[in-house]
């Protein structure tokens, strides 16, 4: 990976409610690995910096990677990705949701080249897939800030909307597709009927 990549910071959103699945979703088997230790695996390889963003960071101190809690009042992955912002040294960050058991490498390349290319001119770069884009896999900058805690203290905190009011840089599915032809990295986990359509797909 290229110094820029490198510079981006890692953060695997982990602080979610988990009221959908019966055990914590990141620390879900899939093979050899948990969810997250793969993750995580991909992201030190790829990231100087990485960090866990989670509300429970007992459940975490295992894993040998920094914390971040909350610094607003809880409004989902957006309270998750603001404070992450606020509390790393560089600009950018790159967001993976704990439950994603087959984030590739070409997709996490395509991601963060494309906002690259966009040289300052996004707050975020988020790619589309099944029509719909995917907010928590992609890459959110410093100047999305103020959007950000706009709609966490305005309870207007759906990412979705959010990324239409913001300089938003969406991949069309055509360039996703080229690098995940099925879409599995956007695969994700919250219920135990993803979690049986996860383990037919292994």
């Amino acid at each position: 990976m290229s110094a820029e990549i490198r510079d981006i910071t890692g953060v695997v959103l982990a602080g979610g409610a988990n009221k959908r699945f019966p055990a914590l979703k990141g620390f879900i088997r899939i093979g050899d690995s948990t969810i997250i230790g793969k993750t995580l695996n991909l992201f030190k390889k790829t990231f100087r910096e990485v960090y866990i963003s989670a509300n429970m960071p007992e459940k975490y101190f295992s894993l040998g990677v920094p914390l971040i809690g909350d610094v607003l009042p809880s409004k989902g992955p957006v309270s998750g990705i603001y404070s992450s912002l606020i509390n790393i040294k560089g600009e950018d960050i790159f967001v993976a949701a704990c439950d994603m058991p087959f984030l590739s490498r070409e997709i996490i390349a395509l991601i963060c080249g494309k906002h690259l290319e966009a040289a300052g001119r996004a707050d975020a770069t988020v790619p589309v897939c099944n029509d719909k884009p995917q907010p928590l896999l992609g890459i959110y900058s410093k100047t999305a800030l103020p959007r950000l805690e706009s709609g966490i203290l305005h309870d207007k905190a759906a990412l979705r909307r959010l990324l239409g009011e913001m300089r938003t840089n969406f991949i069309p599915e055509t360039d996703v597709r080229a690098a995940d032809p099925y879409g599995r990295s956007f695969m994700n986990i919250n219920s135990p009927e993803d979690y049986e359509a996860v383990m037919r797909s292994v």
